[in-house]
This record gives C-alpha cells, sequence and structure tokens, in this order.
C-alpha cells in the first residue's frame, strides 16, 4: 500500500505542471478540471501500487481540489449553506456568519496562504490588489462577492471579506413570507414598480437593500429592457431583455478606468425602459437624477439610516459631482424625480425587514421636501398609514386602483391589475 503523503506529493507537482502547461484554469474550466484531476489522482496511486477506488486515492482527490480549485482550509464555509459571509481580520482571526451573527472560527493561516486566496479568487475577474491599488472589490465564479484591503492601508495584515452567494428572491411577494414585510405594502410596491415609479431602496449595512431591488426587479413587465449599473455584479434577474454593467479600475498604466458616472450616461443610449443603478455613494447622484427627470424610470439603492436621511443624502451627493452645482437646484429636481424611497434594516436576531415606505409630494417648503408617510414599522409589524404615493396617474394607466391597495379594510386581491 503506498502512502498517501508520497503521492499526494506526486500527484500535486504533476497536476501543477500539466496546469502551466496547457493553461487549465480551475477556476474558469472548473468540472474539466476535477475529471482531470479525479484521473491524475486515480493513475498516480495505481503507479505506486495501489488500487483504484481506494479512499485515500478518494481523499487526495478532494484535498488537492480544496487546495487549487477551491479555497482551501475555507472551502467548508462554501460548502456550508447556512454561512452568509467569511472574513479575515489576520491569517490566526477568521469568522463567519450565520443569520446575522458572527463566530470566530478555529481555521488558522498563513500570510502566504492568505495571499495565494486572495490571488486565485481575483484570477478570474482579472482585478488586481497591490501597493497601487490596496483595495478591490470582485466577483467569484459562484456570485459570491470578495473585497481585500492591504497594508500598510491595514495596519499588518490582509482584510479579507467575502459575502456569500445568495439566491436572491425573484419576486417581492416571496419576502411576505419571510417577514420582510406586509402584504398589503408588498401588493403596492409590486403596483408602483409595474407603474414605473422612481424607487430608491436605502438601509444600512447588512440591511438586504440589493435583495429587496432585486425583488422589486421582478414586478416588471416582460416587455421591459433593463440597464442596470453597478460597482460589481450582484443582481440576479430573471429577465429576458437585461443588460448589466460594472465599473472597470484604473489599469496598471493609469487608465482604462470606468466609474459608475460613465456606465450611466452609456445606459442612457441603450435604449432603456428601465435603469437600475447599484449602489448611490457620490456624484453619479446627480447622472441619475438627470436620468429619472428627463422620464426615464429608474431605481437604486442608498446607504442611508432613515427614509428621511435617504432624501437628504440625494439632495446633497450631487453636490459632489465637481460640476457647482447649486443645492437650490437639487432639492427641487429630488423632490420632483424620486417618487418613492423604501427604508429596510438589519434587526438583532440576523432578520431584514422594511422599517418605512415613504412618499415625495414634489413639494419643497422652506429648502425641506414634503414626504408622506405612507407605511411604517411598528411591534405589530409594517403599518399602513394615511399618506399617498404621488403619480396617481401612472397607477391608473397600468390599471392599478390605487385607493383599494392602501385601503385599511382591502380585501388581498383588491387593486390588482388584471
Amino acid at each position: 500500500m503506498p502512502t498517501s503523503a508520497r503521492v499526494r506529493e506526486d500527484v500535486e507537482a504533476r497536476l501543477r505542471s500539466a496546469i502551466q502547461d496547457s493553461g487549465l484554469d480551475p477556476m474558469t474550466r472548473p468540472v474539466e478540471f476535477r475529471s482531470f484531476l479525479d484521473n491524475l489522482a486515480s493513475e498516480t496511486w495505481i503507479h505506486h501500487g495501489g488500487e483504484a477506488g481506494d479512499e485515500e486515492q478518494l481523499d487526495i482527490a478532494r484535498e488537492l481540489h480544496q487546495a487549487i480549485a477551491g479555497f482551501g482550509p475555507l472551502q467548508q464555509f462554501f460548502d456550508d449553506p447556512t454561512i452568509e459571509e467569511v472574513w479575515l481580520n489576520e491569517p490566526g482571526r477568521i469568522f463567519i456568519a450565520r443569520k446575522g451573527k458572527s463566530e470566530l472560527t478555529t481555521v488558522v493561516l498563513s500570510q502566504r496562504e492568505v495571499r495565494d486566496l486572495v490571488e486565485r479568487m481575483l484570477r478570474a475577474s482579472g482585478r488586481r490588489v497591490d501597493i497601487s491599488s490596496p483595495f478591490v472589490d470582485a466577483v467569484l465564479p459562484d456570485g459570491s462577492r470578495l473585497h481585500v484591503v492591504i497594508p500598510d492601508i491595514t495596519r499588518r495584515h490582509w482584510a479579507v471579506n467575502i459575502r456569500r452567494f445568495v439566491l436572491h428572491p425573484s419576486r417581492v411577494h416571496e419576502l411576505v413570507g419571510l417577514g420582510t414585510l406586509s402584504l398589503q405594502a408588498a401588493e403596492f410596491l409590486h403596483a408602483a414598480v409595474a407603474s414605473g415609479l422612481n424607487i430608491v431602496v436605502a438601509g444600512g449595512t447588512q440591511a438586504g437593500k440589493t435583495t429587496l431591488l432585486n425583488a422589486l426587479l421582478g414586478s416588471l413587465d416582460s416587455g421591459e429592457r433593463v440597464v442596470s449599473c453597478e460597482e460589481v455584479f450582484e443582481l440576479q434577474l430573471a429577465h429576458v431583455d437585461w443588460v448589466a454593467m460594472q465599473t472597470r479600475d484604473l489599469s496598471l498604466d493609469g487608465t482604462g478606468e470606468i466609474p459608475l458616472r460613465r456606465l450611466i450616461r452609456e445606459a442612457l443610449r441603450m435604449r432603456p425602459t428601465r435603469i437600475v443603478v447599484g449602489e448611490v455613494r457620490q456624484g453619479e447622484a446627480l447622472d441619475l437624477l438627470i436620468a429619472m427627470n428627463s422620464g426615464m424610470p429608474a431605481m437604486a439603492t442608498l446607504h442611508a439610516n432613515s427614509a428621511r436621511e435617504a432624501v437628504m443624502k440625494l439632495c446633497t451627493l450631487p453636490l459632489l459631482s465637481g460640476q457647482n452645482i447649486p443645492a437650490d437646484f437639487v432639492i427641487p429636481t429630488v423632490a420632483s424625480s424620486v417618487d418613492l424611497v423604501v427604508h429596510a434594516a438589519s434587526q438583532r436576531d440576523g432578520s431584514r425587514r422594511i422599517t418605512e415606505i415613504v412618499g415625495l409630494s414634489g413639494r419643497v417648503e422652506n429648502g425641506v421636501i414634503e414626504l408622506a408617510d405612507l407605511f411604517t414599522a411598528s411591534d405589530s409589524g409594517l403599518e399602513r398609514r394615511t399618506g399617498f404615493p404621488p403619480r396617481l396617474d401612472r397607477f391608473a394607466d397600468a390599471g392599478f386602483d390605487l385607493a383599494a391597495l392602501l385601503s385599511a379594510t382591502r380585501d388581498p386581491q383588491a387593486g390588482r391589475a388584471a
């Protein structure tokens, strides 16, 4: 019986040589790579005197697959569907999150292993991290989102966050069963999207903004053409006519950067009926407002701790565009362009809930935009308030009875378009 350590060493050497010679990338050609590895492990095991199919042979193939094609000691976390996020503060401090709660793991890596893992993760994305570019965001082949910061931005160690790919709900009504919102609020938001209202989804970190936006986009008519603009790909739309674009970092020679502002401008030239912007952080808010104000229905996410704070940020972020835009232009533009703000928040138990839905009336009084509370959270859930949204004509044109949808004593089927 051959020794596993000797066979493993032989298989790994031959495997790495074959990868280098043939260009077989385990990240971009995973099925072909796994088949090649299994055959190589079997041949080598037999060559050393073992029998095909021995458990030791299968273990060797499994370990090498995790080390070379997978994520080594971290692979166990990728194989666990209950884990939402993995992060490394340093090689010996690796955390995971389940249901919004963090746990310190017993996994310990070396600094070399951390760097090798990051380089492997970045290979398929074409992005890089180095002294000149110490931050990087990328999407892994399985859809997980990677964020890395390296020294000397961090004190000593590489800081790595991997937000696991989670299949997003494709319809807003699916969120009702998760406790995210009430059925009445879901029916209203479905009608608002289908009627072409401009909607901003706001919330803090880990509030589920992208999940909510993804679900809202499930209310689009199949005939719409959607163009989305994101820093890194996160949306997962089951929509037949959808073009997804993401930003691009500077190349090594300092050229080739494609910022979010550029994507929004290009999207307007692509005959969209709906523009979607990932997370609005800076001056791209101006381009979003211009698109909305031109009559182009749009949806976006924004980091804010309340719906009112989101409106305030929409009034200040365009001032960062570097175009000397005065506030007395931005405020009425926000008031007349944005129709709804939906705010979500993460709860102590790790769940995510919508806490507010407000409408912008279009009126400005003493520099303050008038807001109408449509739904707000209470101890018993998301409750209907007295406010009404703008664009009542759009609901009617789309076949929705808004009064029935927002009635306090409504039938569950009332207000739906045929």
